[in-house]
This record gives C-alpha cells, structure tokens and sequence, in this order.
C-alpha cells in the first residue's frame, strides 16, 4: 500500500513539472533558454526572476521624479504563455531594488518580470548581448 501512495504522490510531482513547462523552451534558442533560467532577483539572488512565461518585453525605461519605470512594448499573444494580458503601452514602476545590472541581456529586449497580481520580480534592461 505504501508503495502505490508513494508512486502516485511521486507521480503528481512529474505531472506538476510537466504541466509548469508551458513549451516557451522548446521551439527557442537553447542559449536564450539558459538565460532565462539562469537569471536570480537582484535583491533576492537565491531566489528566480521566473521564467519566460512571467517574461514581458519592456524596451522603453525612463526615470521620473527619481523613479524607474518601464513601458512596455510586448504584442506577442499572451494564451501560448498563459499570462495575463498587459496592453502595450502600460507605464510600469520598478523598484530600484529590482532592476537587474549584472546580465547581459541577448533578447535584444528589455524584459519585465511580473507576478499575476502586478508584483515586479525583475527587471533586466535592453542590450549588452
């Protein structure tokens, strides 16, 4: 009996696995893949930026009244990657603590990294490919 709770229990865990991986990493460039899997919150390095799928590009960033912001750029669909939509244009704060300074970057993108509720996890800007 053990042995079948455990086999089920360790197979949910692969159906997890499995059902996270949204197939944003199959079609791309394995280089690019790397990237995004590599990159760690500025303030927070043991902990992930997330994925791709939390990815939006944000090529303009601009600062006002000593605030940053990013606006951002991404009209690539959102249902492949099953984020909520953010419309073009959208002006977003970024936290100083949470723009990111020591990656290159090779999208060719500036890249937002939010939660579902509008929590910014990183920001990684433009260019240094």
């Amino acid at each position: 009996m053990k042995r079948i709770v455990l086999g089920l229990a360790f197979g949910c865990m692969f159906g997890v696995s499995n059902a996270r991986d949204l197939g944003q990493w199959e079609a791309g460039d394995p280089a690019i893949r790397e990237w995004y899997q590599a990159l760690m919150q500025p303030d927070n390095p043991a902990v992930s930026c997330c994925g791709e799928a939390d990815a939006y590009w944000a090529d303009e960033i601009h600062v006002r009244d000593g605030k940053t912001y990013a606006t951002i750029t991404d009209d690539r669909p959102d249902e492949p990657r099953r984020r909520p939509h953010v419309d073009v244009g959208t002006e977003i704060e970024i936290p100083n603590h949470k723009l990111k300074w020591d990656k290159s970057n090779p999208t060719g993108h500036g890249i937002l990294f939010l939660s579902r509720g509008g929590y910014v996890y990183c920001y990684v800007q433009p260019g240094g490919v």
